[in-house]
């Protein structure tokens, strides 16, 4: 053993095993990218983690923003696959001269955390908005995701303020509205229909 390179056998091996480096790029996505982050993020985007984004994750959201600004979609590949993805837009007001960003999607698979690939894919992302024109980025993510909000916060967010979501079910009103449409084909209710 090199001097000055001794391992003290007294700190737990997680402690002293260095952090494999992981070979990752950040590039811009493709089209062959989406079916790959869309699945990646229905693994990531789960009911009982994060319910308002599970709501709103789907193919379409993939593909539009991915359509309508190709350049603030990126991933970020290890060995040729995809362990994590941004997906943002422009928001440019009328009578405004300011130009805003929205980070709608940020995401790294589970395995792949705490190796700065989130970092790294915001940093691009904010550096491609800057040379757009961006004067602000704006972010939103649900009120109780600790570790997504210590992260903003990290890459210099602030002023956080809470936003409500509500739901209404309409499985009743839709059983209303298709008895006026057509009684006879009305579905039987189940005896466990109104204990939802």
């Amino acid at each position: 053993m090199k001097e000055g390179k001794q391992i003290s056998m007294d700190k737990p091996k997680h402690l002293r095993e260095r952090k494999k480096r992981l070979d990752v790029t950040i590039r811009n996505m493709e089209i062959d990218d989406v079916a790959a982050v869309f699945h990646l993020g229905e693994k990531l985007f789960r009911a009982e983690r994060v319910p308002n984004l599970y709501r709103t994750w789907d193919e379409f959201e993939v593909t539009s923003l991915y359509q309508d600004d190709p350049e603030f979609c990126l991933v970020a590949e290890v060995d040729e696959r995809i362990i994590g993805f941004t997906l943002g837009t422009t928001i440019s007001k009328s009578h405004s001269a300011w130009k805003y960003g929205h980070l709608v999607w940020l995401a790294v698979e589970s395995a792949f955390q705490r190796h700065n690939i989130g970092t790294r894919l915001f940093n691009r992302f904010r550096d491609l908005m800057l040379e757009s024109g961006v004067r602000m980025l704006i972010v939103d993510t649900e009120t109780d995701d600790v570790p997504a909000l210590r992260f903003f916060l990290k890459m210099g967010f602030s002023n956080p303020q809470e936003h409500m979501y509500l739901t209404l079910n309409l499985a009743t009103q839709r059983r209303v509205l298709l008895e006026k449409k057509d009684p006879a084909k009305t579905p039987t209710r189940s005896r466990h229909e109104n204990d939802v």
